[in-house]
């Protein structure tokens, strides 16, 4: 006669006997594989971002490691290590983790935006025959002489496909002058009425 004490007793409140209260072994592999990719991430991104970031010492210790390690096997196998630590962080950690590094996707993409509006702007420039105008009259501490050189040196580079050195110092003279009209002038105001 088979021994029937191996079924679990029926749960009272969902009349189901097979219930289990821990995750599956698949859930818990694809939690795990989470935090390996979440621990790749870290240490892909530069180190003074992480740096900003609070850890664990051991995990801290565990990421500069695998910087420094030049071999690929030992770079998997550090990796293992850190995936490792990670399981030990604790939820509300993870969770900044994450957070930090949604920020940097999204500072990212706000920066490469950036770029394009730029190289969008020396296109203008070199094409359109009011885009300086437009240019010098939302940014008048440029030096309208200089840009004007460049811009005709540029057309030259390109016609005669030679190094396109003035074509990079133009796109150096609107990512100065973006710069300039980003940061706030509200300390010189404030200087001026002293």
């Amino acid at each position: 006669m088979p021994n029937s004490d191996w079924t679990q007793p029926d749960d009272e409140n969902t009349g189901s006997g097979s219930r289990y209260d821990r995750p599956s072994k698949s859930q818990k592999k694809r939690d795990m594989t989470a935090l390996q990719k979440l621990g790749q991430q870290l240490v892909e991104a530069p180190a003074e971002r992480v740096r900003k970031i609070q850890l664990p010492d051991n995990l801290r210790e565990a990421i500069d490691a695998w910087r420094s390690i030049k071999t690929h096997e030992g770079k998997r196998r550090q990796l293992q290590f850190i995936g490792k630590l990670m399981r030990k962080v604790d939820d509300a950690d993870i969770q900044i983790i994450n957070e930090a590094l949604d920020g940097w996707r999204g500072q990212s993409k706000a920066q490469t935006a950036l770029l394009h509006s730029l190289e969008r702007q020396r296109q203008r420039l070199l094409t359109e025959d009011g885009a300086l105008t437009e240019f010098l009259r939302e940014h008048p501490q440029t030096d309208a002489q200089h840009l004007r050189t460049l811009i005709r040196n540029a057309k030259k580079e390109l016609a005669e496909e030679r190094p396109p050195r003035a074509y990079r110092e133009i796109f150096q003279i609107l990512k100065k002058a973006q710069a300039q009209s980003l940061t706030p002038d509200d300390a010189e105001d404030d200087n001026d009425q002293q």
